[in-house]
């Protein structure tokens, strides 16, 4: 028997992204690509179903990598007790990607039985492929931070190439922060020696 596979593609481009490495602490530094939990939500901004999800397959590098130093003022509860008495920001240096543009792959799978016994995988993937084209988001698709929005958020377009050049090993890559695709608990997992070749990192 063969098991159709619900395909599913978008392409966001900007000027900068975030995808902080957790071991590099109060100075953060990005990964080099989204991390499959990015990936995840990228997706499901888009289109969500309570009895699927679309699992991150793979990201497809479209741009030269590139890294500049960035410092922005953080003004939220972690400050110092005299920074928060006298209302003063923190200013935190980071390192981040600059003028990106990633393609990223995923496949709609199963989290429980179709409530309406219908196709839901099918569903799920048509209702992406539709609100993609539309432009349509539950919320607004960042790169990593918040304050980093995309330039282009949408279907893959043909001027767009991937970067075959790009070859590295990432040593420690965070893959997800939660047990399972959904209502899961916090536990990170991360993987080891990740490749990206030909400007393609295969998410496990």
């Amino acid at each position: 028997m063969v098991v159709k596979d619900y395909a599913v593609q978008f392409e966001i481009a900007g000027p900068a992204a975030m995808f902080t490495r957790p071991d590099t602490g109060a100075t953060p530094i990005s990964y080099p690509v989204p991390t499959y939990s990015a990936a995840k939500g990228m997706f499901e901004a888009v289109a969500r179903y309570r009895s699927a999800y679309i699992r991150p397959a793979k990201v497809e590098i479209c741009k030269p990598i590139r890294f500049e130093k960035y410092v922005t003022n953080y003004g939220g509860p972690l400050r110092k007790a005299n920074q928060l008495a006298g209302r003063d920001s923190y200013q935190l240096p980071a390192t981040i990607l600059v003028d990106v543009c990633f393609r990223v792959h995923g496949v709609v799978e199963e989290l429980a039985s179709s409530p309406k016994g219908n196709n839901h995988l099918h569903a799920l993937q048509e209702m992406f492929r539709r609100r993609l084209r539309k432009g349509q988001t539950y919320y607004t698709p960042v790169l990593g931070w918040k304050e980093f929005v995309p330039s282009y958020f949408g279907p893959p377009r043909e001027c767009v190439v991937v970067q075959k050049d790009i070859n590295l090993i990432i040593p420690s890559l965070l893959h997800t922060v939660f047990d399972r695709p959904a209502d899961g608990r916090y536990k990170p997992v991360f993987r080891q020696d990740v490749e990206i070749c030909g400007g393609v990192l295969q998410y496990a």
